[in-house]
């Protein structure tokens, strides 16, 4: 499993936090998504032989967000 971080733009309230959470933990290969309004970001635990962060960024970018992974 790996861990990544993106920050998350976009996000306003509790519900764009479900929105996003929802995306990523809806992706095959996602174990968990803590996904913060505060600090405007998220962290993922996935598998990277069956998710991409590319393809997180996309799940995210479809709910209407950004997602910028942090280096």
């Amino acid at each position: 499993m790996q861990i990544e971080t993106f920050d998350i733009s976009g996000m306003s309230c509790d519900a764009c936090v479900g929105h996003v959470t929802r995306a990523l933990t809806g992706l095959d290969g996602v174990q968990s998504a803590v996904v913060s309004l505060d600090d405007h970001q998220a962290i993922v635990t996935y598998d990277s032989a069956v998710v991409t962060a590319a393809q997180m960024q996309e799940a995210v970018a479809d709910e209407g967000y950004e997602a910028i992974l942090r280096n």
